[in-house]
C-alpha cells in the first residue's frame, strides 16, 4: 500500500501525510524544492515508512520516474504550488514544456488538470486529498455560533456574504480566483495568483487608505467569501482555510469569513475558530 504524495507548501501536506500513515500506506514524498518545507526531511527521519525525493517545479520527468521507481500507482497533490510560479525562473523539462506550450490558457483548472492526464497515461492516478481528511470539511451552519464568545454573522455581513457568493461564483467560474472582499455590499478585492491571505491584505490597505477621521454613511467592516469552483476538481487545488487566514482578516479589519460547507479545508479548526470569537470574526458555512 504505497501512495505518492506532491507536496506544495503549508501544513497541508503534513496533514495528509499522517492521515495517509494512519490508515496503513507507505508514502513516498515528491517534494518540490521552491515550496516544501524542509521539516518533510525530519518528519521521514522518524518513519520508515515514508520516503522523501526532492525534485524542481520543471521535473515533471524525474516525477514519474520516482513514482515508478517506488512502484506507486495512486498519488495525491497536498499543499499549494503557487499559481505566479509558472512566469519564475524555473526550467521546464522536455515533457513539461511540452504541456504548457499545448495548454489554451494556463489556468489552474487547465494546468493542474493537463499534469493529472500526464500522470494517468503513465500509470498513476491521481487522486482527491479529502479522501483522506473528510472531517476536516466544513460542514454547513454558523461555525462560530458553537464557539465560548462566538457569534453569528449580523444583518450587513448577511447581505456582504449574499453579494459576495454572486461575486466570487462568477470569478470562480473563470478559475481566476476563489476569494473576494466586500463591504457595504461592494467589492472591495477580488482573488488572483496572489492568494486569499493576499487579497485580503490588500482589501486592508485599501481600507485604511481611505483614514480612519474620514466621514462616512457606508458600513467598512469587511466580509471575506471563499467559494469552491463551479465544477471544482477535488484533487487539486481545494479551498482551505487556516489560522493564517484569520490572522490576516484581523490585520484587516474583517469581520465575518463566509466559506463553502463540504468543499472547504479547515486546518486546525479549533485553534482557528477559538481565535476567530476572540477577535469577534464570524465564520459560517453555506451551502452550494
Amino acid at each position: 500500500m504505497k501512495l505518492g504524495l506532491i507536496a506544495g507548501n503549508g501544513r497541508f501536506p503534513f496533514l495528509l501525510l499522517d492521515a495517509a500513515r494512519a490508515q496503513g500506506f507507505a508514502v513516498v514524498v515528491a517534494a518540490i524544492r521552491e515550496e516544501t518545507d524542509p521539516e518533510i526531511d525530519r518528519r521521514a527521519a522518524s518513519d520508515e515508512r515514508i520516503t522523501v525525493h526532492w525534485l524542481s517545479l520543471g521535473e515533471l520527468s524525474r516525477l514519474i520516474e520516482t513514482f515508478h521507481k517506488e512502484g506507486v500507482s495512486k498519488a495525491v497533490m497536498a499543499g499549494q504550488v503557487k499559481h505566479k510560479q509558472i512566469f519564475s525562473s524555473i526550467r521546464p523539462d522536455w515533457r513539461l514544456a511540452r504541456l504548457l506550450l499545448n495548454l489554451r490558457t494556463r489556468s489552474t483548472d487547465m494546468l493542474l488538470g493537463a499534469v493529472a492526464k500526464v500522470l494517468a497515461d503513465e500509470g498513476i492516478e491521481l487522486i482527491g486529498s479529502t479522501a483522506f481528511l473528510e472531517p476536516l470539511l466544513a460542514q454547513q451552519g454558523g461555525l462560530t455560533e458553537s464557539v465560548a464568545g462566538g457569534r453569528a454573522p449580523d444583518g450587513d455581513e448577511r447581505k456582504n456574504i449574499e453579494y459576495g457568493l454572486e461575486v466570487a461564483r462568477a470569478l470562480a467560474g473563470f478559475d481566476i480566483g476563489q476569494t473576494v472582499v466586500v463591504a457595504a455590499q461592494a467589492c472591495v478585492a477580488v482573488e488572483a495568483m496572489e492568494g486569499t491571505d493576499a487579497t485580503i491584505e490588500r482589501a486592508g490597505q485599501l481600507m485604511r487608505s481611505l483614514g480612519a477621521d474620514d466621514a462616512s454613511t457606508l458600513e467598512r467592516r469587511l466580509t471575506v467569501v471563499k467559494v469552491a469552483k463551479p465544477n471544482q476538481d477535488m484533487r487539486f487545488d481545494v479551498p482551505v482555510i487556516g489560522i493564517a487566514t484569520v490572522e490576516a482578516m484581523i490585520r484587516a479589519g474583517a469581520s465575518c469569513l463566509s466559506v463553502e460547507a463540504g468543499r472547504t479545508l479547515l486546518f486546525d479548526r479549533d485553534s482557528l475558530l477559538e481565535r476567530a470569537a476572540q477577535a469577534g470574526i464570524a465564520i459560517v458555512a453555506t451551502p452550494r
